[in-house]
């Protein structure tokens, strides 16, 4: 199966707001862990926090993560003011439609952001949002085992 993202960016800070006000999206859903925060860091460096402020002026924004840890669950809820699914089961789209559903959200209005073709991008597909995949906002430091499964997830997507 190939998958072929909506954009395909070096990171979140490349996306194009006014691009994506123009054709008429209102939300933007992202992946938490690798791309809006080091992975299970549960923290936002000063420019992802910047980011996420200026994303704010012009968008509805949410994040959707697969994390099930409590303790980490807690700890980005304590430092995120916008609305959060955890245990988001990506690429099913079942919570997330339902998210969408509760905040009166179209999916065609929608872009989902994320780091994994085979959940975050699949899952955008499926639920019939725009898509944006973004390499990990910590590439320049992952072990190299980690950017090797990477590269094998990516050979998934369609240029």
């Amino acid at each position: 199966m190939f998958l072929r993202p909506d954009y395909n960016l070096k990171s979140v800070y490349e996306i194009d707001l006014d691009e994506l006000k123009r054709i008429g999206i209102k939300a933007i859903l992202f992946d938490l862990d690798s791309t809006l925060m080091a992975s299970k860091s549960g923290t936002y460096s000063d420019e992802t926090y910047s980011f996420i402020r200026s994303v704010e002026e012009k968008f509805f924004i949410a994040i959707v993560s697969n994390n099930k840890n409590p303790e980490y669950i807690k700890k980005v809820k304590a430092i995120t003011h916008f609305p959060i699914l955890f245990e988001a089961c990506k690429p099913s789209t079942r919570f997330i439609s339902k998210f969408l559903k509760d905040y009166n959200i179209d999916p065609k209005d929608c872009v989902l952001v994320g780091d994994r073709p085979l959940t975050d991008i699949l899952c955008g597909k499926l639920l019939g949002c725009k898509t944006i995949l973004v390499d990990s906002i910590t590439a320049d430091t992952e072990p190299k085992i980690v950017r090797f499964v990477r590269a094998l997830e990516r050979l998934s997507i369609k240029k």
